[in-house]
């Protein structure tokens, strides 16, 4: 097993671990991973920059955001540095003063963590997660969307969500999502945020797709619109080539992070 998969193997243990007990101590961890206490307090001091737990003396603690385990963001193949570099260059892509329409999803957490270096923002979003991390930010702006809630997931949908969001006007929006083929268009996994996705995207000025490398080129449950309706794309650079390509044939903008290979 090379360097990068060691790490996610143990990055992915200690989330397993704490989202069964709550906690994890670092004498534990060291214990169960074979590996020093050292190399074990670097993995939580990641795992707590992306936004998965808390540190705690001697360990960690889950954290309120850290409704994403392994499990629930369906077996996703990429590592936690190749998210954390597609948030950063989805960040790169918004400048001080914006208002945004942020929907839920692994990496709109990641990315809404990147954003709180800018300044003056105006986030409306449907995602529990997204709003917790932001509203904190002295110079923010944010609005939960309300309505039903999808518990294991934590994001809000339904008509409610819908008659709120029609009350904004965004700059941009940013839409973490499960699927971009070039016959199925964008897609997502759940249904029941369709609707507000499309509301997303017709209600700003433009749409900035977020998506990590397995995504491409994958057809998810449900559709959410053709791929010209989205301005820009973000990922990293192992996604399909051709969907790519075909993306930039279409006129829309297609932007590789830096890191995460």
């Amino acid at each position: 097993m090379d360097k990068k998969r060691k790490i996610d193997y143990r990055r992915k243990h200690i989330l397993e671990l704490i989202a069964k007990d709550g906690q994890v101590k670092i004498s534990q961890l060291s214990e169960i991973l074979h590996t020093t206490p050292v190399t074990i307090r670097s993995d939580l001091t990641a795992l707590e920059n992306a936004g998965y737990l808390k540190r705690v003396n001697g360990g960690a603690i889950q954290a309120v955001k850290n409704y994403y385990t392994v499990e629930n963001q369906q077996q996703k193949t990429c590592s936690l540095e190749t998210e954390t570099s597609i948030a950063q260059a989805t960040a790169a892509l918004i400048p001080d003063g914006c208002t945004l329409f942020i929907n839920a999803g692994p990496l709109s957490l990641y990315t809404a963590i990147e954003l709180k270096g800018r300044s003056g923002l105006n986030i409306v979003t449907n995602s529990i997660a997204v709003a917790i991390e932001l509203a904190s930010h002295p110079t923010f702006r944010v609005i939960l969307l309300g309505g039903d809630v999808n518990a294991q997931y934590s994001f809000s949908y339904g008509s409610t969500a819908l008659e709120q969001l029609e009350h904004f006007k965004a700059n941009k929006a940013i839409l973490s999502i499960d699927g971009i083929c070039m016959g199925a268009g964008i897609t997502t996994y759940h249904a029941e945020e369709v609707s507000l996705c499309r509301a997303m995207m017709k209600r700003s000025n433009e749409t900035i797709v977020i998506a990590d490398s397995s995504k491409w080129a994958q057809e998810s449950f449900s559709n959410i619109s053709p791929l010209e309706y989205a301005d820009y794309y973000v990922t990293d650079p192992a996604a399909d080539a051709a969907t790519a390509s075909a993306i930039k044939n279409l006129g829309k903008q297609v932007v590789f992070s830096t890191s995460g290979m």
